[in-house]
């Protein structure tokens, strides 16, 4: 029996990416998208509770084989429809999410919707990764990263993660030609430093625009920023529980009344 594959995104049921990825992974398995109706970027976790929910079939992809949802709530409400409403009940077999318009490298996964999203999958203990390129424009060229979402994919369904575990498989912007291959690394320590313009509406009253500048901290030679850097895509391990263990070991040497 061929494996279910839940496919969603953060860009939108119509951005391209998702479709390059339907096309990398289709024949892997039975294929089924359930996508947000609208760009839902930097949403991270968020779920929706002050308003109902709509999914409405669309058929964007009756050309390649394959049913799609949209859904008027963010990319986790999407993976948790597609498990409860579609799926009712059972488990895909894997999530993937993406390919998104934009790296979703080092500190960018904690404000990812497109990792969100597989993460809420490895949430219900569903083999998941989510794809990001390096491109952020609607005409990217996703030739490199349908072929890394295709290995990576029949990685993933040969080979069992660990529980809960997912991917964040970023995809540097390069040709064919120049891509190096892929490197399994470590997430680098970098931020965004943010700016907040003030400027005035046309009714003179103040509001802020956030801009800024990502820094990178972090001159590891095994950070997933060094990986893009060089032209090599990065897989970068993630897990859902947030505990750091050394800090949580320290903390019961140091106060072991507390413990």
């Amino acid at each position: 029996m061929q494996p279910t594959i839940l496919i969603t995104n953060d860009d939108g049921v119509t951005a391209p990416g998702i479709r390059n990825l339907i096309e990398a992974v289709r024949d892997l398995g039975n294929v089924f998208v359930v996508a947000p109706d609208g760009p839902q970027s930097g949403m991270g976790h968020a779920i929706t509770i002050g308003k109902p929910l709509r999914m409405d079939p669309v058929h964007l992809f009756e050309d390649l084989g394959v049913s799609a949802w949209q859904c008027s709530g963010t990319p986790v409400d999407c993976v948790k429809l597609a498990n409860d409403v579609i799926l009712k009940g059972k488990k895909a077999d894997i999530c993937l999410s993406g390919i998104n318009h934009g790296s979703n490298a080092s500190i960018n996964v904690i404000y990812s919707g497109t990792m969100s999203a597989a993460m809420e999958a490895a949430v219900e203990g569903i083999p998941s990764a989510g794809f990001s390129l390096q491109d952020f424009t609607f005409e990217a060229d996703f030739s490199v990263s349908r072929i890394v979402a295709r290995a990576v994919t029949k990685r993933i369904l040969s080979q069992e993660l660990p529980e809960h575990l997912l991917l964040n498989v970023n995809i540097p912007k390069v040709s064919a030609e120049d891509f190096k291959g892929i490197k399994i690394c470590r997430q680098a320590d970098a931020k965004w430093a943010e700016n907040f313009e003030r400027r005035k509406d046309p009714r003179g009253r103040d509001y802020y625009w956030m801009t800024g500048k990502f820094v990178n901290r972090d001159m590891g030679e095994d950070t997933d920023i060094e990986a893009l850097n060089r032209g090599y895509a990065s897989i970068v391990p993630v897990n859902i529980d947030f505990t750091d263990e050394l800090t949580r070991n320290w903390l019961l040497q140091k106060y072991p009344d507390l413990a």
